[in-house]
């Protein structure tokens, strides 16, 4: 057998001299202890030991102590704490100010109003000039707007059960848009790379946008017409249905009744509803030109607007129960909206104005 050898005692652990007197230095630099304990790598129940030092109770019942290691630290005059300085200023630090709309009551309620009649934010930011005009307080810039609606808290600008955003949406995110359906012609296309140069630059009026929005399982659908200089809408109810036949009778009913000076050509995608297009240019003198497959940009003007009628039109609804005399009021809202593109005159303005220059 082995001879007998007497066990060793392990070590204890080696005094943390060299922390030790990094926490020092870091006290003095007025660090708080949680702060120094983590750049010099011990724990927090250390650190608080070398602050403050500590009793052990023996078996015995003896008290040992062991003093602190470290005193109150001497400020040096003039001398810069970083740590303390931090501490000094969070608490120096003014709390974080209400938003402009929590604290003006009466601008707030004029906000909330203007957005419950679906107006945007810039769009309320631009009238509110004009309708307060010597009261530089009732201002809010467009940003002031989304931010309230966006908000948490008090200063959130909400109103029980009412989406004051027409998107309706809690957080900002990107549109998509989806590409447009190809269809079967009978009569020849003519694409848009063939309209008259004045139509891109919109410089003439009567020259018009048409889509189709579509309800649940595209059993109902709601037309749509918007003119390109002055943006006016005008938007047709199929009765019995969406199918050539119906959107061309539709057609022809909205667009003969404008003069013949506003009613020049129509831009529409290549969806199977045009099939009769040849038949609606005989009807009203107006050209039709189409856009190539699933390019909708092609056709901006309508396809925002389409996005705008989403607020009252949802997608996966049945656009069927709406009547001709609900789809109308819905235009005229949109119609007395101001722009921004249009010098935030509304479309119905800008509309009224050239038929009253009609000859």
């Amino acid at each position: 057998m082995p001879p007998h050898r007497r066990s060793r005692k392990s070590p204890g652990a080696k005094p943390l001299t060299s922390q030790r007197e990094q926490y020092l230095g870091l006290m003095r630099q007025g660090t708080s202890n949680a702060a120094a304990c983590r750049l010099v790598g011990v724990n927090r129940k250390t650190g608080h030991r070398w602050r403050y030092g500590r009793s052990v109770t023996t078996r015995t019942g003896a008290v040992l102590t062991y003093p602190a290691i470290t005193g109150p630290a001497d400020p040096v005059f003039g001398a810069y704490h970083p740590y303390r300085a931090g501490r000094q200023a969070a608490g120096r630090r003014v709390r974080p100010r209400r938003r402009k709309l929590g604290c003006n009551g009466e601008l707030r309620a004029v906000v909330a109003d203007h957005l419950e009649r679906h107006w945007s934010p810039e769009q309320i930011s631009r009238s509110l000039p004009t309708l307060f005009p010597d009261r530089p307080e009732m201002r809010a810039a467009p940003e002031t707007i989304y931010q309230a609606r966006y908000a948490r808290g008090p200063d959130r600008l909400a109103r029980d059960g009412v989406r004051l955003l027409r998107s309706g949406r809690l957080h900002r995110r990107r549109r998509r848009r989806s590409g447009e359906r190809t269809g079967r012609f009978v009569a020849p296309m003519v694409m848009i790379d063939k309209r008259p140069t004045d139509v891109a630059d919109r410089r003439i009026a009567g020259h018009w946008e048409g889509d189709l929005i579509t309800g649940s399982a595209n059993r109902s659908a709601i037309g749509t017409v918007v003119e390109r200089t002055t943006r006016y809408l005008l938007l047709l109810h199929p009765p019995d249905g969406h199918g050539a036949e119906r959107v061309r009778d539709a057609l022809v009913t909205a667009v003969s009744a404008l003069p013949a000076r506003l009613r020049r050509s129509l831009t529409w995608d290549q969806g199977v509803e045009m099939r009769r297009h040849d038949e609606f240019t005989l009807a009203t003198e107006a050209a039709v030109y189409f856009c190539e497959p699933h390019s909708p940009w092609q056709r901006g003007t309508n396809e925002n607007t389409n996005g705008l009628l989403r607020q009252y039109f949802p997608k996966g609804t049945d656009l069927g129960v709406h009547t001709a005399a609900h789809l109308a009021g819905v235009a005229a809202e949109l119609n007395a909206r101001p722009r921004k593109v249009l010098g935030w005159e509304t479309p119905s303005q800008q509309l009224d104005r050239l038929i009253a220059s009609v000859p």
